[in-house]
C-alpha cells in the first residue's frame, strides 16, 4: 500500500513562492531517492529535483537556484520550495520515488503521487 500524496500547488505570481508536499505511505522516504518531475502544457515530462537516501541534491538547470528540494523524515514528507517562480514553471508537479537513483533519474520510479498542479501567472 504504498502512496504519494502531493499537495501545495495553486496559482502564483511570477516571482512568488510555493511550498509543495509529498507524503508518503508504505515506504520510508529517507530510504529512498525521492524525486520531483513535471510536465506543462506541451512539454515533455522532466526531472526538476531529487534527493538521494544519503541527502544528496541535484536539480534541473531551468530550477537551480530557485527551487529546493528537502525531506523531513519525522513527517516521511518530501518537499520542494519553488521562489521566484516563472510563468514556465507552470506544470503539473509529481512526487516519484525509487530505490534505485538511476531508475528515478529515468523516470521510471517504482512509485508515483498523482500530481499537483501550479499556475505561474500575471
Amino acid at each position: 500500500q504504498v502512496q504519494l500524496v502531493e499537495s501545495g500547488g495553486g496559482l502564483a505570481q511570477p516571482g512568488g513562492s510555493l511550498r509543495l508536499s509529498c507524503v508518503a505511505s508504505g515506504i520510508v522516504v529517507s530510504s529512498y531517492t525521492m524525486g520531483w518531475y513535471r510536465q506543462g502544457p506541451g512539454n515533455q515530462r522532466e526531472l526538476v529535483a531529487d534527493i538521494t537516501s544519503s541527502g544528496s541534491t541535484a536539480y534541473a538547470g531551468s530550477v537551480k537556484g530557485r527551487f529546493t528540494i528537502s525531506r523531513d523524515n519525522a513527517k516521511n514528507t518530501v518537499y520542494l520550495q519553488m521562489n521566484s517562480l516563472k510563468p514556465e514553471d507552470t506544470a503539473v508537479y509529481y512526487c516519484a520515488a525509487d530505490t534505485s537513483t538511476r531508475a528515478l533519474l529515468a523516470g521510471t520510479g517504482d512509485y508515483w503521487g498523482q500530481g499537483t498542479q501550479v499556475a505561474v501567472s500575471s
